[in-house]
């Protein structure tokens, strides 16, 4: 299976981190690295340059944020298989790809997702994020599975459109809700930590943002004729108060 990873990044030097993460993978012998980046001003355009020899697809031009970004990269991708790695986020070890690809070989699903850490710039663990097994239920209780672990066949985002630009927070939400309870493909659980992802994001910026981002929450709803909707923006946020407590092992460290 070929695999498709598309990095978006706009001013993001620890793009050097993410590359070294995706290179670093093992036994994935057809990987295919796509960088979309939104004309940085900064030291990024350099560091990209320096891994040019290792990246497949660059593109350089303006966008409209991080989710018309990915739809580039998207359109561009020729993976059976597509993953997003943001600009700050690494793999969480070297046999991530490898544990993706036996995913959806054994399961035969559309989108396969697992497990997130946060992590601070010393690199230590202060949120783990366990999604689970996938049942559809789960949505009218706040759940979603954390976006940068999520992987789709190249074929769904053939049939279906990919991020909604009028959702510039809650996009990936939105998306996830469509496909898995509008359009009920097949999904896969990876019980395991797939990504170590930097604090911070969008829709956790500020108080403002955070409101901002549940209200599109909502409208992801309206958007797709599910019914429901209405308390998701108060009891989603809720979820994510155990991800401070919960300990995971020695991964912990």
């Amino acid at each position: 299976m070929k695999v498709s990873i598309i990095t978006p990044v706009y001013n993001e030097p620890r793009i050097q981190q993410t590359l070294e993460s995706i290179l670093s993978q093992r036994d994935v012998p057809d990987l295919e690295i796509i960088v979309v980046d939104g004309e940085s001003t900064d030291k990024t355009p350099k560091i990209i340059d320096d891994y040019a020899d290792s990246i497949d697809v660059l593109i350089r031009e303006p966008d409209n944020g991080v989710y018309d970004a990915m739809n580039k990269g998207i359109r561009r991708a020729t993976g059976d298989i597509i993953g997003i790695l943001n600009a700050d986020d690494r793999y969480h070890d070297p046999d991530v790809l490898r544990s993706v690809v036996e995913a959806f070989e054994t399961s035969g699903a559309d989108l396969c997702y697992g497990d997130l850490v946060y992590v601070n710039d010393d690199d230590e663990v202060v949120r783990y994020w366990e999604s689970g097994e996938y049942r559809p239920r789960k949505f009218y209780y706040g759940w979603m599975p954390p976006h940068p672990t999520v992987f789709v066949r190249g074929d769904i985002y053939e049939r279906f459109e990919p991020f909604d630009l009028n959702l510039p927070i809650a996009a990936d939400y939105e998306l996830l809700l469509r496909l898995l309870l509008r359009h009920d493909i097949s999904a896969t659980y990876i019980d395991k930590v797939l990504i170590r992802m930097a604090l911070g994001g969008k829709s956790n910026e500020s108080i403002g943002s955070i409101v901002k981002a549940n209200v599109q929450v909502y409208k992801a709803w309206r958007k797709n004729g599910l019914h429901g909707g209405l308390h998701i923006p108060f009891v989603k946020p809720l979820r994510k108060i155990p991800q401070y407590f919960h300990r995971y092992g020695d991964e912990m460290q």
